[in-house]
């Protein structure tokens, strides 16, 4: 389970701090850039047994970790926590282990050229130390599950934790001082400051998962040493309801997928473009779904809390600036209960209809336990809507897969599509994960992680008797100009040759079709 967070341990970009629990980050760094370069790439037996060590930090001490995380949540299920964090991110990683050796193997190109003496071969290389920026809101998977992929490229890696989840955090730190030495995975805690200073670190890659606009900051500083980046971000994420979807179940399946976490997940859906003349039957499946799901909110520990009072005041304020601008609220609260509740930092299920971009909603990513709902009379409105707004992380369609489907999958832009499911662009373990635009850049899961945390080298060499500068080296003899027209002129009539059996359309209309 991926997330992105409104609020994150990076805090703001610029001079901080450089040390974290009494180290100095730089250091570290430097300890565990030296021992890389004095060791050189590890075997493949070394890469599992540190992915092994890993699993084992977290594995051996699951009961630490739900304690942790419950203090940091003040409400979130056992049951959820040890499936979203735990043994939802086991089967990524044993792929990425069970793979990482045929994926360290020399890819040879252009093996024709073997037979003129020219041996190539790209090599994937580790790239040396990886830092990884934590989230709050999925603190332990989304830390793990990239450190196991740089781990298994083969790099040594440096870990910030979010310090809103403070006592995951800190167990983590410690948990990594007993199962790894400091050269190959360090954890770090501390606030803004120590997040700030951590992002102007020399990395050799910079892997953060967290908001759109502390991406912006984090990528800012990491560029000032050329620090290559990934950002899983957020965003908006819709979800279609075709004209021919199951309503009952695409609103059950939805008032699902906007509770993980109580919301606070970057791959939950954020609004949804109903049919106009079923909008109403959707509502009323919509809040039938939540009334089963939560018979009651305030005693029920199934029910995620709002992380900190910060992002519970943030949530409040979207739905109340919502509704004072006009739009209609409909709270699903239990009988008897009061919600929202600030010292429980719980909020209702709640839908939102009549939603005018003038409102906060229309724009800021939810992340709790609300649902805008917005109609639509043809498909083509969906498109042009979502695509009037930065590209989401996800998008959802709920119904049939037919040419409609197909039409809005051609026509608009995120970084996953799923099709009447939450999540399922995650699910098959080769799959890369990651934004687009907005809501991210880089990839990672299965293969495209081990990419992310790569270095293709090139590596070619040659036998001929002949060498091959004397082409392009002066002095230019008629050899050399004789063969550059040739393939000059061959270009030519190809490209032409293409062109005239293309449809004319395109370019300039004095474009010579010859």
């Amino acid at each position: 389970m991926n997330g992105s967070t409104p609020d994150t341990s990076a805090g703001r970009a610029g001079t901080g701090p450089a040390s974290a629990d009494g180290r100095d980050l730089a250091a570290i760094l430097e300890s565990q850039r030296q021992a890389f370069l004095r060791e050189g790439p590890p075997s493949a037996a070394l890469r599992r047994e540190r992915i092994d060590r890993l699993l084992a930090m977290v594995l051996d001490n699951t009961d630490a970790y739900v304690e942790a995380l419950t203090a940091d949540f003040g409400t979130r299920s056992r049951t959820g926590t040890l499936f979203a964090e735990i043994t939802g991110m086991l089967t990524a990683v044993e792929y990425v282990r069970s793979h990482l050796t045929g994926w360290m193997r020399p890819r040879r190109p252009d093996r024709a050229a073997r037979l003129y003496g020219v041996r190539a071969e790209v090599r994937p290389c580790p790239l040396g130390v990886v830092g990884i920026i934590g989230p709050w809101n999925f603190p332990v998977n989304l830390v793990i599950l990239p450190a196991a992929t740089a781990f298994a490229a083969g790099n040594r890696v440096m870990i910030k934790m979010s310090e809103i989840t403070a006592h995951t955090a800190e167990l983590t730190r410690r948990l990594a001082e007993r199962y790894f030495d400091e050269t190959e995975l360090a954890v770090v805690t501390g606030g803004p400051e120590v997040g700030a200073a951590f992002t102007e670190l020399p990395f050799d890659h910079l892997f953060f998962t967290g908001s759109t606009r502390v991406g912006r900051l984090v990528q800012r500083a990491a560029a000032a040493n050329l620090v290559p980046i990934t950002l899983e971000l957020g965003g908006k994420n819709p979800v279609v309801v075709a004209a021919d979807a199951d309503l009952s179940r695409a609103a059950d399946r939805i008032a699902r997928a906007r509770m993980v976490n109580g919301g606070q997940v970057c791959v939950c859906p954020d609004y949804v473009l109903v049919p106009q003349d079923r909008m109403d039957d959707f509502t009323a499946a919509l809040a039938g779904a939540w009334r089963r799901m939560f018979p009651a909110i305030l005693g029920n520990d199934d029910y995620t809390a709002l992380v900190n009072t910060a992002n519970y005041v943030r949530v409040v304020g979207l739905i109340d600036d919502a509704r004072e601008r006009g739009a209609r609220v409909e709270t699903i609260a239990p009988a008897g209960e009061v919600l929202p509740d600030p010292g429980l930092r719980k909020i209702a299920p709640t839908i939102i209809r009549d939603v005018t971009d003038d409102m906060a909603i229309a724009s800021e990513e939810v992340f709790g336990p609300v649902l805008t709902v917005l109609p639509y009379r043809e498909p083509s409105e969906v498109i042009d809507y979502i695509n009037r707004r930065p590209a989401p992380l996800v998008a959802y369609w709920f119904g049939p897969d037919r040419a409609d489907f197909r039409t809005f999958v051609a026509g608009t832009r995120s970084g996953g599509v799923a099709r009447n499911e939450f999540a399922m662009q995650m699910f098959p373990d080769d799959a890369p994960f990651g934004g687009v635009g907005e809501s991210g850049m880089g990839a990672y899961h299965g293969k495209a992680g081990f990419d992310t945390f790569s270095h293709h080298r090139t590596v070619v060499g040659t036998d001929l008797p002949v060498p091959i500068t004397s082409l392009a080296a002066p002095p230019f003899g008629r050899w050399t100009e004789r063969l550059t027209g040739f393939a000059l002129r061959i270009a030519r009539r190809r490209t032409h040759r293409r062109l005239r059996g293309a449809p004319a359309a395109g370019g300039p209309a004095e474009f010579p079709r010859t």
